[in-house]
């Protein structure tokens, strides 16, 4: 019988199970564990794991994996999340950090106890205005890979289908969407926007939780990304998010080409605790 200390976070409503290696050394993290400890009646709760264990050559290494086990993707409210974890436990001396995200280099600020940037890499994919088909619809939808690849649909682009985003069925159609062959085999996560007086105001089915969360910050910085070419949104980009958080994108454009690209919102350690497995 194995015992575990937890940390249980939250990035803007998105939720964390952490694990800090210093006090879990010998805990095996497999990918038919994490679904139990992920669950929200019979274990922890949360969206998604995360490690945090020491680095000779970073302030430390962050290990994500989806509520489902998965893993491979990033995830941006995650990574604010542990950099904030790693301030606290001494990781991270000063304001400014580096660290290994699933073996990809990236970096982040501590603003204050709350606020947490977060520096993404440059999107891999931008695709605008392309049809598909959910809802018995065809609908028009943009495509942004933002280390994770997320669809974005502006509600006013539905002709009426999607009128309100309150009433999206945001379960019910993202994963109809998540799934459809244009996006195999790895399928993608789904966002649903509402644009008023520049500020984006969205809703996300997320792959890997299969289901709508509170927050996801790599949808954020798709949407904001995509807003930029068909709203004339300036950065940086004000989102509210379903659990009603602030998240601001910020970036450059060069030459068509995006740099120096952020995610800064809240953060925070909700409660800790120990678990028997």
């Amino acid at each position: 019988m194995d015992k575990i200390f937890f940390t249980k976070m939250s990035g803007a409503g998105n939720d964390f199970i952490i694990l800090d290696r210093r006090q879990n050394d010998k805990f095996q993290v497999t990918k038919d564990i994490i679904p139990k400890l992920c669950n929200r009646r019979n274990g922890i709760g949360a969206d998604g794991l995360i490690t945090i264990e020491d680095s000779s050559n970073h302030n430390f290494i962050m290990n994500y994996y989806n509520a489902d086990g998965s893993t491979g993707s990033l995830c941006a409210n995650g990574a604010r999340c542990a950099l904030l974890f790693a301030s606290k436990s001494g990781r991270i001396k000063g304001k400014s950090s580096n660290f290994l995200s699933n073996n990809v280099e990236y970096k982040g600020e501590i603003i204050s106890d709350t606020q947490i940037k977060f520096y993404l890499n440059s999107p891999k994919k931008i695709k605008y205005n392309f049809k598909i088909k959910a809802g018995g619809k065809l609908i028009n939808a943009h495509y942004a890979d933002t280390g994770s690849p997320h669809v974005v649909i502006d509600i006013n682009e539905s002709e009426g289908f999607l009128p309100l985003l309150d009433q999206v069925p945001v379960d019910l159609l993202g994963r109809e969407i998540r799934y459809l062959s244009e996006f195999t085999p790895d399928g993608t996560n789904v966002n649903f926007i509402n644009v008023k007086d520049k500020i984006i105001y969205i809703r996300t089915y997320e792959r890997g939780v299969e289901a709508e969360t509170l927050a996801c910050g790599t949808g954020s910085v798709a949407a904001a990304l995509i807003c930029y070419v068909t709203h004339k949104i300036p950065p940086p980009v004000e989102i509210f998010t379903k659990g009603n958080e602030k998240l601001l994108v910020n970036f450059d454009v060069e030459n068509s080409k995006v740099k120096n690209l952020s995610l800064t919102g809240p953060a925070k350690i909700v409660f800790t605790g120990e678990m028997i497995i």
